[in-house]
């Protein structure tokens, strides 16, 4: 059962659109397109223009003046709970797309969260909660509030898992979200916002092995690939709340089943109506990558740093392009390509410590791998002066005592 949880933990991870989202790619943003965000609140598109754009200060001030005007609404309270939880995920290194494309991202650590957050989020999921259970106690069938409760369990899912690394909880609450929006649809099919949990969940216990789905199916969940990619695209089709959520969802699920081009172009659409969202950016590189392309990774790769140097993409983390770059050469064997790619990261004013160490700590391996062990005692020495503590720093420490060239 640790399995089917540790695997389920992906649905969570995508629920909330970590890498944040936007309109259907082959069309023009245009007001015309505009989702329908409710409350009806004029404020809500300049709050998700904000979001979308990794602008996350700017987004919960504008989301905490709705809660304001609308402190009944669980809505309102559900918009500002996400914007919290995924700045706080950004903040701690959650949200690199490339995890999520396995199941590798449930044994990584990344930097703690932030007790003030937590607690906030927490706070925010219980005034949700409470709004939406005293409006089911007085109807249970009515869809808004079971809806916007699913919506509740699913950052609540995302919160235990990432935040505080409980599986089960973590899972509990997915369940409940699914569980939800699947009543949701029983009351209303034409409700094709709930079909982004539900598709989703789908999706991911369809790509459970059979043992697995055997098990799941005992306690009366079942799963369906293309059942769940079929509803995600309805829902990234319709014009409601969650049709942007929907196709980072369905653009990171084509990329597990290798469907790049099409995964591409999601990606591509997104980059171009969020230009200041770096994570959509680097997004269409790792694709390239995926794919083979390796020469045009590489191009988006640059592309992206020099607009970073430029100033394009203001308190984001920029310098994780060059860091990609480097990862990219390096798989070519291109050691010295590799090792300017991964100094350019300390150029960088301000550039994340967990990223200057993984670079830093590259650059030696591949100054190693050139036989140039003056240039590389260097970098392992500058990886253990950021955090003498850290796991990078345990690996510098040997590769000072022997060579250490990439393999």
């Amino acid at each position: 059962m640790r399995k089917l949880a540790l695997r389920s933990l992906a649905l969570p991870a995508l629920l909330s659109g970590f890498l944040c989202l936007a309109q259907t790619p082959t069309a023009p943003r245009s007001a015309a397109v505009t989702p329908a965000f409710r409350p009806n609140d004029p404020l809500n598109a300049v709050a998700y223009e904000h979001f979308y754009n990794l602008e996350y200060p700017r987004a919960v001030e504008n989301f905490q003046q709705i809660v304001q005007r609308h402190s009944d609404d669980p809505f309102a309270v559900n918009h500002l709970l996400t914007a919290v939880l995924m700045r706080e995920l950004y903040r701690m290194g959650a949200m690199n797309s490339g995890e999520y494309a396995n199941d590798s991202f449930v044994g990584n650590v990344h930097r703690p969260a932030d007790p003030k957050a937590k607690e906030q989020i927490q706070n925010l999921v219980e005034r949700a909660e409470e709004l939406e259970d005293a409006r089911l106690k007085t109807n249970p069938k009515d869809i808004d509030a079971l809806y916007a409760r699913g919506v509740t369990r699913a950052n609540l899912s995302l919160y235990t898992a990432l935040v505080e690394r409980a599986w089960f909880s973590a899972l509990r609450n997915a369940v409940g979200a699914r569980r939800d929006h699947e009543r949701v649809l029983e009351l209303d099919p034409h409700y094709t916002d709930a079909k982004l949990v539900v598709g989703t969940h789908l999706y991911v216990l369809g790509s459970l092995p059979w043992s697995v789905k055997v098990a799941v199916a005992m306690v009366g969940l079942s799963g369906s690939k293309d059942k769940g990619i079929q509803y995600l695209r309805d829902v990234a089709n319709s014009n409601g709340e969650s049709s942007v959520d929907a196709k980072i969802v369905l653009a990171l699920f084509l990329r597990r089943e290798h469907s790049y081009q099409e995964s591409l172009q999601i990606i591509r659409g997104l980059a171009a109506a969020y230009p200041r969202n770096l994570l959509f950016a680097l997004e269409e590189g790792n694709l390239l990558r995926a794919e083979g392309h390796n020469t045009d990774a590489a191009a988006v790769y640059r592309k992206v740093f020099d607009a970073g140097k430029q100033g394009r993409y203001p308190s984001l983390h920029y310098e994780l392009a060059a860091l990609s770059l480097g990862d990219l050469l390096r798989s070519q064997k291109d050691y010295g390509g590799a090792a300017t790619a991964y100094l350019d990261v300390q150029t960088v004013k301000d550039a994340d410590p967990e990223y200057k160490q993984r670079a830093a700590l590259s650059a030696g391996q591949m100054y190693d791998g050139l036989s140039n062990r003056t240039f590389a005692i260097k970098e392992y020495q500058s990886v253990i002066a950021v955090d003498p503590k850290s796991p990078q720093a345990d690996v510098a420490r040997k590769c000072l005592e022997n060579p250490c060239p990439d393999h």
